[in-house]
């Protein structure tokens, strides 16, 4: 390793308890917004990734990240879990946005498909997500990652278990 080949990053999170204590406290969507408007803390991975929750409303998430190449598998190319982190991140939301105070989810299952190769040069990259079906125990969502020109790089679909609290 030379001194020129040498890149630093360095980032910094708050406290993710502070938010898991608060999301139980809020619906989904309050607590989205809250985020939103800086009152509670962004999870680690947002910070740990670089992307950013930029819009909610009810059955809808819409995340955002610019690839780096920081982002980059030893092949030169943006690794699929960024992809993938970005499009659970939308669709958990989406269903998140759903429940009511005191209820919680988790992802069942994730489906993604790459469908075009992601570098530093492909610009920002917005995951925009909404749920197709929320029921008292599963939630299911669909969601699409496109560029600033509207080419599609990845979609997929989620199924979570929600957890109510009666």
């Amino acid at each position: 390793m030379t001194a020129d080949s040498l890149r630093t990053r360095t980032f910094d999170w708050e406290d993710p308890l502070i938010g898991a204590a608060a999301a139980r406290t809020m619906s989904g969507m309050d607590y989205l917004n809250a985020m939103l408007r800086g009152e509670i803390p962004r999870p680690p991975i947002s910070h740990t990734m670089d992307f950013t929750l930029e819009s909610c409303s009810e059955g809808r998430a819409v995340f955002t990240v610019t690839p780096s190449e920081f982002h980059y598998n030893p092949i030169g190319m943006v690794h699929g879990g960024l992809a993938a982190t970005l499009l659970d991140s939308a669709l958990g939301c989406a269903v998140h946005t759903m429940l009511p105070v005191g209820a919680g989810y988790t992802t069942l299952e994730l489906h993604i498909n790459l469908v075009r190769a992601i570098t530093k040069d492909s610009g920002p990259l917005r995951a925009e997500s909404e749920i197709i079906h929320l029921g008292r125990t599963l939630g299911t969502a669909q969601a699409r990652l496109s560029g600033p020109d509207g080419k599609l790089y990845a979609h997929g679909t989620t199924t979570c278990m929600i957890f109510r609290p009666d």
